[in-house]
């Protein structure tokens, strides 16, 4: 006999249809046979299959059986296909009479029959709510994660045998209710109240979360670069539903989800170390995974002393910072993952961290200056916004009493910034100003003529790039969008020019 059971594989951040065939055959001597492209997880499904039907106390049938994951030409990937193997065998042997033409079905099995969480369970909800599916089976902790997604009844199950019982109507499961995408405020270790001075770097912060522009800080060691960029996401506006969705999907796809945090509602940060790998960063991998640039999506990736991660790496980055996506390559195909996220280097000036310090003497050779410089190459520098010196803070105002302007204050200016822009760019599908293709930046940045007098001398004083010239106008007209201008005036100009004069000069 024949059973049909519809699952899913993870491609990228999407999934697609595979149709679990089970064919049992009586009069044959007993093998387990799985087709159709799977990797090793899949392979291993037998093993794990076998055992949970004797667990539960199923007959496993003594028959010739074969799997099938049809289309055969797509590699399937991962341990999903557990359960609806387990019951397409099930009905296939005639030990279960169930119609499941409407339901998606996926989970791996552990050995005593019980439903393990799995990867990718709120990419396989969407999947089932395309295909026009009424419900979809789901393990029990990936429960709330499936329920984000209108239109699909999610059942959760803890084994096997509450899924044998409720198809046989002998157990009883309620649909979950729709999770309820509620985006709180961040709650952050860091406030901008609690840094001491640093008045230019605090108002540079505030423009690159405005505009959502990459930031280079350089300065000697306990300047404050790394508290800076703790707090930075404190001012960032909240994620909004879609968003949310958009980055729970990618972390959904790496397992990085947990029971209790089925949604991500707050903006990412992510801090990989300086000897990551160039798959841990850009992504990739036998079975291609995202990597820290994806898991930056809408977020903040920060790389703390930047000159010191590999230089592969550094100009894998390119990419992701000029198309806002990564696209990874195999023989098989390519797969693309979205990486739209604000980048925060920082960075010591030399070697030794203390070129140019009035408190200690450099110890550096100036051949070591210069080696250590060239680690980030021009195309890079190019795409980063704004370049900021952080200096070290002067003993008075560290130990003074003044307090500084706290992030809540500054989030509401950024907020209303954002919104500004997103009723600029309202069906572009645009949310930033550093989002804007050159099409753009000719309709949206209207320039006074004092204010183009001066960009024309820099761009020749300063030898401005194609791309520098389109990114200063760029940072100018988020600083316009912080002071409620509709054009961008020439003090806008040159204080966006003031955050690319030290690394153009």
């Amino acid at each position: 006999m024949l059973a049909k059971v519809l699952s899913g594989s993870n491609v990228g951040l999407d999934s697609v249809p595979v149709t679990v065939e089970v064919d049992v055959i009586a009069k044959s001597l007993p093998s387990f046979n799985i087709v159709g492209l799977g990797d090793r997880a899949v392979e291993e499904s037998k093993d794990r299959v076998r055992s949970a039907l004797y667990n539960i106390k199923a007959d496993f049938p003594s028959k010739r059986i074969t799997v099938n994951l049809a289309p055969a030409d797509l590699p399937k990937v991962g341990p999903a296909f557990d359960l609806p193997i387990a019951l397409g065998m099930l009905i296939a042997d005639g030990q279960l009479e169930a119609d499941l033409s409407d339901t998606l079905v996926v989970g791996e099995l552990s050995l005593d029959g019980g439903l393990r969480s799995t990867h990718g369970v709120l990419s396989f909800a969407l999947l089932a709510k395309g295909l026009g599916l009424k419900r979809i089976f789901v393990p029990k902790d990936n429960s709330l994660e499936a329920a984000v997604v209108e239109g699909v009844e999610v059942y959760p199950f803890e084994n096997l045998t509450d899924v044998f019982n409720f198809l046989t109507g002998t157990f009883e499961v309620a649909p979950c209710p729709l999770t309820d995408l509620v985006v709180a405020d961040e709650v952050c270790e860091y406030d901008f109240q609690d840094i001491k001075g640093q008045q230019q770097a605090r108002r540079a912060l505030e423009i690159a979360a405005a505009g959502g522009h990459n930031v280079l800080l350089k300065g000697p060691p306990g300047a404050g670069k790394t508290l800076l960029s703790r707090a930075f996401p404190s001012i960032l506006p909240t994620l909004t539903k879609d968003e949310a969705l958009e980055v729970t999907r990618i972390y959904s796809i790496c397992g990085s989800l947990s029971k209790d945090t089925p949604i991500i509602t707050i903006r990412p940060f992510r801090s990989p170390h300086h000897t990551a790998s160039y798959v841990g960063i850009i992504g990739g991998g036998n079975n291609i995974k995202p990597g820290e640039v994806s898991l930056a999506h809408r977020g903040v990736l920060f790389l703390d002393e930047l000159p010191e991660f590999p230089r592969q790496v550094l100009e894998a980055l390119r990419q992701p910072l000029e198309d806002r996506k990564v696209t990874i390559s195999r023989s098989s195909g390519s797969i693309t993952f979205p990486s739209q996220f604000i980048l925060l280097a920082a960075q010591n000036p030399c070697p030794c961290g203390f070129l140019g310090s009035p408190k200690k003497n450099c110890v550096c050779m100036p051949g070591q200056i210069s080696r250590y410089k060239k680690r980030i190459s021009g195309p890079l520098i190019d795409r980063i916004d704004i370049h900021l010196d952080v200096p070290a803070v002067e003993v008075e105002k560290l130990t003074g009493s003044e307090t500084s302007e706290d992030s809540k204050t500054i989030r509401k200016r950024v907020e209303k910034a954002r919104q500004a822009q997103i009723k600029r760019f309202s069906g572009s599908g645009v949310l930033t100003n550093a989002e804007m293709s050159n099409a753009h930046i000719k309709q949206f940045c209207q320039v006074t003529v004092e204010a183009l007098e001066l960009l024309k001398m820099a761009i020749s004083q300063m030898n401005l790039s194609a791309r520098g010239y389109h990114r200063v106008l760029k940072l100018s007209r988020t600083i316009a969008d912080l002071s409620e201008s509709e054009n961008i005036l020439s003090e806008h100009i040159a204080e966006a020019l003031t955050y690319r004069a030290r690394e153009e000069s």
